[in-house]
C-alpha cells in the first residue's frame, strides 16, 4: 500500500498544536502495519512579529482575543483535559510567555532534512519542553538541548541558531501554507489535497486516514 502523506502545519506556540499531534499519534498506534503513512511537520507562526522580550501570555491572550483572566482559566483547563486524554500533559500554571518560535522551526526544518523520526521526535520535545515544562521555544539553549535530547548533534544545532540558516525556507514553506489557504493550526494535510482542522479525537484521525487509505 502507498504511504498516506501527511502535513502536520502547526506553531510550537499552539497548545491545540500539541492536543492535536499527540491525537494523531494515537491513532497512528492504531493503524500500524495497517495504513503506512510520510509525517512532516511544516511551519506555520502564530504570532511572526513576536519581539525577543516575548509577552505575558495573560496579557497577549487579552490583547489579541479579547479574554477575561477567567475565560482563559477555564480555557486552559479544557485544554489540559484534552492533552490527558491523549497522553499529553500540560504544566499546571500555563505557559508563562508567549515567544517567538522562527529559530525552533527552522531547527524542525532540519532536523526534517535527517529523517522524518528526528523531525518527529524533535517536535514532539519542543512542545512539551514549551506547553509541559514552561521552557522559552525562543531560547537556543532550550533548543539545543531539545535537539541534543533526541540525539541530534548539538553542535550542529548552536550553529544553526548562531546563523540565518534555514530562514529562507522556512518562510517561503510559510507562505506556501498560507496561499494554499491554511490561516489556522493545527491544520492536518493528507495527500496534499484532504484537510483535518484542530485538535480532534483520535477516533475522527483513524476514521479518515482508514477511508483514504481504501481509496
Amino acid at each position: 500500500m502507498k504511504p498516506l502523506h501527511i502535513d502536520f502545519v502547526s506553531d510550537v506556540a499552539c497548545p491545540w498544536c500539541a492536543v492535536g499531534l499527540a491525537s494523531l499519534e494515537r491513532a497512528l498506534e492504531k493503524l500500524e502495519g495497517e495504513v503506512p503513512v510520510d509525517l512532516r511537520f511544516q511551519p506555520f507562526e502564530l504570532n511572526p512579529q513576536m519581539g525577543p522580550e516575548g509577552q505575558d501570555v495573560g496579557e497577549h491572550l487579552t490583547n489579541k482575543y479579547g479574554s477575561t483572566a477567567e475565560q482563559q482559566a477555564q480555557s486552559r483547563a479544557a485544554i489540559a483535559a484534552r492533552g490527558a486524554a491523549v497522553g499529553f500533559t500540560f504544566r499546571k500554571e500555563g505557559r508563562g510567555r508567549v515567544w517567538s518560535t522562527f529559530d525552533a522551526h527552522r531547527l524542525l526544518h532540519w532536523a526534517g532534512e535527517q529523517g522524518p523520526k528526528q523531525q518527529r521526535d524533535l517536535k514532539m520535545k519542543l512542545l512539551e519542553s514549551y506547553h509541559g515544562e514552561g521552557r522559552s521555544p525562543a531560547d537556543h539553549a532550550v533548543l539545543a538541548d531539545a535537539a541534543a535530547s533526541v540525539g541530534l548533534d548539538r553542535a550542529e544545532a548552536q550553529a544553526i541558531l548562531a546563523s540565518d540558516r534555514y530562514a529562507r525556507e522556512v518562510r517561503e514553506r510559510e507562505q506556501e501554507w498560507q496561499q494554499m489557504g491554511i490561516h489556522a493550526v493545527p491544520s492536518v494535510v493528507i495527500n496534499g489535497k484532504h484537510l483535518i482542522q484542530g485538535g480532534q479525537p483520535p477516533e475522527v484521525f483513524e476514521q479518515a486516514l482508514r477511508q483514504l487509505a481504501e481509496q
